[in-house]
């Protein structure tokens, strides 16, 4: 098989550069070792007529407005502003940890944005520098609300408790000081009507791009030639471990998700609960039929539990990991014509969003080389027959 561009991996990133470089005319294969596009975006409608993710809810928000713009070409979006609940002490209380979850937690009356901030001002347990998870949270909501919320529910998420996450993994969490129950406040917040397989199948319906479904790289290649670029999404430290076999491998988390039919009409009140306590060993549960209000009869659950086994999903930010990835991109570096691009490729978490701009960013960054490449070989080419 020949292309002029070879993309490994048909999610989000692979996605992106196939449709901008078979935009400008390039032949484009794309390899994907699973069944499916779109990643773990992909999603389908299920046997009780439910639209379903197959690797758990993805909800797009965005302040990018270029992002917002590019994803409209591909899909007709409605408006979905996401809430995430929480089962604590035996209620429902929202996350981010807002008025109401401490009014709830504490049996308070807080109802001002100031007896808020005075309120975890006084809980707080300040540090000017957090260098783990566990002073980031702690520096935000102090002890109690890191105990009943946070602690276990991250060792449940990354089998690691929080004081040996890097501080960013926390940090990342907000925390409000008024009413807002939303998990988002971007200025762009909505679903692709009809979900993100149909999107990807949009994105990826020029005739310049070829998708082999159920084909491994690794597998093929020395069968593959011609192409100018080679574009790598998936975990960098496989892409080198059959050279340097005594580099280590990173960590990932992986998700098993366990389905069941509910023959009634819903099981619970939100689309996403989650479980942050010691009682049961699944992080969440999330009931498509809330997405979009999906009318049946029955609904369709889903429960995850991470893991160490199957899929990659997630990297594990800790000192650890950063080092030895360290070493897989100085290796990267090396390589001509061959970018690692998207959440396993560059070991670090992307929002969706952060993950379209990203594949976007590194496009526009190519092409404009390229373009001042062209225009100076051109220049010379004139400058010799003058």
């Amino acid at each position: 098989m020949k292309a002029d561009i070879l993309i490994i991996g048909a999610g989000i990133s692979g996605a992106v550069l196939a449709e901008r470089y078979a935009a400008i005319g390039k032949r484009v294969v794309i390899l994907e070792k699973r069944n499916h596009i779109a990643g773990n975006c992909y999603d389908y409608v299920d046997d009780n007529n439910i639209l379903v993710s197959k690797y758990g809810a993805h909800l797009f928000h965005t302040n990018h407005q270029e992002v917002w713009q590019y994803v409209q070409r591909f899909s007709k979006w409605y408006k979905w502003e996401h809430k995430v609940i929480a089962k604590v002490d035996g209620q429902l209380v929202p996350i981010p940890v807002n008025i109401t979850t401490v009014n709830r937690i504490f049996g308070l009356q807080i109802s001002t944005e100031k007896e808020m901030a005075d309120w975890l001002e006084k809980n707080r347990i300040p540090f000017e520098n957090a260098t783990n998870g566990e002073e980031a949270v702690l520096n935000k909501v102090g002890s109690v609300l890191y105990e009943k919320m946070f602690r276990h529910y991250t060792k449940k998420q990354w089998d690691k408790y929080p004081e040996e996450l890097d501080a960013s993994v926390l940090e990342r969490i907000p925390v409000r000081k008024n009413f807002d129950d939303r998990y988002f406040t971007d200025t762009y917040q909505a679903l692709p009507l009809g979900g993100y397989t149909k999107m990807f199948e949009s994105m990826l319906s020029s005739p310049r791009i070829k998708v082999l479904l159920n084909t491994d790289y690794f597998d093929v290649k020395d069968e593959v030639s011609g192409y100018s670029k080679l574009f790598y999404t998936g975990p960098i430290d496989r892409f080198f471990e059959f050279k340097h076999s005594l580099m280590e491998k990173l960590e990932y988390r992986s998700i098993n998700f366990v389905t069941e039919t509910v023959n009634k009409e819903f099981f619970q009140e939100n689309s996403v609960v989650n479980y942050p306590g010691t009682d049961v060993n699944f992080t969440r549960i999330i009931e498509y039929k809330h997405f979009g209000n999906q009318p049946s009869e029955k609904t369709t659950i889903v429960r995850e539990y991470t893991t160490d086994e199957g899929e990659p999903y997630y990297p594990v930010p800790n000192a650890r990991n950063r080092e030895i990835y360290e070493k897989y991109k100085a290796e990267a570096e090396q390589l001509e014509d061959i970018y690692f691009v998207g959440r396993l490729a560059n070991y670090k978490y992307f929002n969706m969003d952060e993950a379209f701009k990203n594949a976007l960013d590194l496009f526009h960054v190519l092409e404009a080389n390229n373009v001042k490449k062209r225009s100076k070989k051109y220049g010379k080419k004139i400058a010799k027959k003058v």
